[in-house]
């Protein structure tokens, strides 16, 4: 399901994805966050091996969430649909196999700020502010505000934004973690192409297994990670070729040790 709002672009080995909706601060309605989705599976399967997340325009990253978008849902519908279906587009962002880099072209606000948690780097520019604003208007980050966003920027960071409200610009949020490197107002994106001209030049395996490995310590998706790599070990092996010869051959297999 592809949404306009969000564009993907592949330009041999490097992914960009956009949030095109600068007359709403390219805040996430139901629409973009499945289109979310379906752009990181499309990267997923592409020969790209690195991904920049970006929104169109100078004023904001992301916003988060559209107000509108969510207000009219009942509990049940806003717990089911919204805040479910935002972690199943932002999980898939954070579990790319290809290393993602954010920049932070404007504001990065709620549900802006958990989607740049998802990447593995974030370039802010200097004009930006960060916050987590959602207590404020009555309910909680939701989109993993709480969870992920504490494991990649750390519990008082989050307390300080969620609990208390503080709004930090960019240089604070470089010296807290929040981002990992400043860039002038309309240079991010020139920073995230010369970053991710070192990451190609690194071992394209080598770079995707250590982020699995990487993710996998951190608490993201543990468990999948560590079965994929199993599995690929498996299915590399003399053993399953024999496997699946006798099968085919209506025998049984033998695993004896080849000398």
């Amino acid at each position: 399901m592809r949404d306009p709002r969000v564009r993907l672009e592949v330009d041999g080995v490097v992914a960009r994805i956009v949030l095109d909706r600068p007359e709403k601060l390219n805040a996430l309605d139901a629409a973009m966050v499945a289109g979310l989705a379906a752009a990181c599976a499309a990267v997923d399967r592409s020969e790209a091996r690195v991904c920049v997340v970006t929104g169109a325009g100078e004023r904001a990253f992301c916003a988060g969430g559209d107000i509108a978008a969510w207000s009219g849902e009942g509990a049940e519908a806003f717990g089911r649909r919204w805040i479910r279906d935002g972690h199943d587009a932002f999980d898939s962002l954070a579990r790319l196999r290809q290393p993602v880099i954010a920049v932070l072209n404007g504001h990065c606000l709620g549900g802006g700020l958990e989607l740049a948690a998802c990447a593995d780097y974030r370039i802010a520019e200097a004009h930006v502010t960060l916050g987590q604003p959602e207590t404020g208007i009555g309910v909680i980050p939701g989109w993993s505000g709480t969870q992920r966003a504490v494991r990649r920027y750390g519990a008082q960071v989050v307390r300080r934004m969620a609990v208390f409200g503080e709004v930090f610009d960019a240089e604070t949020a470089r010296g807290l973690g929040l981002v990992d490197a400043v860039a002038p107002t309309g240079g991010g994106m020139e920073a995230a192409e010369a970053l991710a001209a070192k990451v190609l030049a690194r071992s394209g395996r080598a770079t995707e297994l250590t982020k699995m490995l990487v993710n996998a310590a951190e608490g993201e998706e543990r468990e999948r990670v560590l079965e994929s790599l199993a599995s690929a070990l498996a299915a590399g092996s003399e053993e399953l070729a024999e496997g699946l010869a006798a099968r085919a051959e209506r025998r049984a297999p033998d695993f004896t040790p080849k000398a």
